[in-house]
């Protein structure tokens, strides 16, 4: 696990996109400050870019740097929350700006997993993680289930857990309003 993390670490740093597991389904990562990493993600998934990507962090004290104003709910909801919850804030920000949606907000995940976590905590920032599939075909549960074209689209391919024929699922999705008001997205 160790190489693959410091593999997977150096092939981010020098802007390139990699195929992870994450604490939901297989991810397509890259480094989410980096503006030209994150064109190659939506050009492999074939989406536009007023399509917003999600981010993972490995540690809610993660979020005042990316988001400008925390609304206060969001840490109850983090620390309450089961299962994998992505939370959609408004007021992104030290991210890429075509990771940022149009309406200056961004999806931000803090992960559990044990790869994912140790992946974000070496990498020392905030880790785009999006499904491992062309947009608009179904999201793989499993790796054996990620297509070949994906699989080809990538710089590097972690190791860890490819075995693994557990089938996972998407994340919760809820958005908050600045006054703290929650939306949900995806159940």
């Amino acid at each position: 696990m160790i190489e693959d993390i410091k593999k997977a670490c150096e092939v981010m740093m020098s802007g390139g996109i990699i195929l992870y597991p994450t604490d939901t389904i297989w991810g397509i990562g890259c480094d989410a400050t980096n503006e030209s990493a994150v064109r190659k993600v939506y050009e492999l998934k074939r989406r536009t870019d007023s399509k917003a990507l999600i981010v993972l962090l490995d540690n809610p004290v993660k979020l005042d740097y990316y988001i400008s104003d925390v609304p206060s709910i969001a840490w109850d909801l983090i620390e309450v929350s089961d299962k994998p919850l992505t939370v959609i804030y408004d007021g992104g920000r030290n991210l890429a700006p075509n990771l940022i949606a149009e309406d200056g907000s961004i999806g931000i995940r803090i992960t559990q997993e044990k790869f994912s976590q140790e992946l974000c905590r070496r990498f020392r920032k905030a880790i785009v993680s999006t499904s491992a599939n062309i947009s608009g075909e179904a999201s793989p549960s499993n790796f054996d289930e990620i297509s070949d074209e994906v699989k080809k689209g990538v710089d590097y391919i972690v190791n860890y857990r490819q075995d693994d024929s557990t089938s996972h699922k998407s994340s919760s999705i809820i958005k908050l309003g600045k006054s703290g008001e929650v939306q949900i997205i995806r159940k």
